[in-house]
């Protein structure tokens, strides 16, 4: 157990590493869009409210990326679910098939679509 959560610090830490320039390089939502609506739409939809063409055959529905709930998640938040999907959801991992830059692009265009966040 000791070994696992060795291994698990380490992960965590590379990964952290390799996702901090995520949180000060925006990506290009121009090119997020195209990313999106190829590797995206079909389960969150053209109004990334969840209901994708395939999100009624799914037994977990897909993330509203409009919530107020995903709106609060932090851009690390997000960049992880991308890369490593959803443990026990339809939200498989991106990893291997986007790049990093393509991650950061499709994370912006998320950004960029939402309601404007309401300050009280």
């Amino acid at each position: 157990m000791k070994i696992l959560s060795v291994i698990s610090t380490i992960c965590l830490v590379l990964l952290g590493s390799s996702w901090a320039t995520g949180q000060t390089t925006r990506g290009n939502p121009k090119e997020g869009q195209a990313v999106y609506e190829k590797s995206c739409l079909r389960c969150h939809g053209n109004k990334l409210d969840g209901n994708g063409p395939d999100s009624q055959d799914l037994i977990v529905r897909p993330a509203n990326l409009q919530s107020p709930i995903t709106r609060s998640k932090t851009d690390w938040e997000l960049l992880v679910a991308i890369s490593n999907g959803v443990l026990f959801s339809p939200m498989h991992s991106f990893r291997g098939k986007l790049t990093d830059q393509q991650m950061l692009d499709v994370l912006s265009y998320i950004r960029t679509m939402g309601p404007p966040d309401v300050v009280s």
